[in-house]
């Protein structure tokens, strides 16, 4: 088991900045890829970015392209998005996801994650 725990949400204005991190304990290996989504009200989970097990690949959703930026630092068990140039549609509850990988692959597909965070809150006020 892996349990992820998302932190870093918050209230901000549009144009401004988080970070969000997902922090990994339990059976944790480098062998995980790990995915951002996220969920606002009235709709449906979406993808928002993902990355290999070793941080060298990495995608993002069209909405967030240039905008976000996905990172991870394995000694830490931790995975980022720096979210930059904020706008009111960018809020909703985030959420990370975990799929274990042993080959550098993501999935920009929440049905192959088997592992979630519990979500952080952000709101983008206009």
């Amino acid at each position: 088991q892996v349990q992820l725990v998302e932190s870093g949400g918050g209230l901000v204005q549009a144009g401004g900045s988080l970070r969000l991190s997902c922090a990994a304990s339990g059976r944790t290996s480098n062998n995980y890829a790990m995915g951002w989504f996220r969920q606002a009200p009235g709709k449906e989970r979406e993808f928002v970015s993902a990355i290999n097990r070793r941080g060298t690949l990495s995608n993002y959703a069209d909405s967030v392209k240039g905008r976000f930026t996905i990172s991870r630092d394995n000694a830490k068990n931790t995975v980022y998005v720096q979210m930059n140039s904020l706008k009111p549609e960018d809020t909703a509850v985030y959420y990370c996801a975990a799929r274990y990988s042993v080959f550098d692959y993501y999935s920009a597909s929440p049905g192959e994650y088997a592992y979630w965070g519990q979500g952080t809150q952000v709101t983008v006020s206009s």
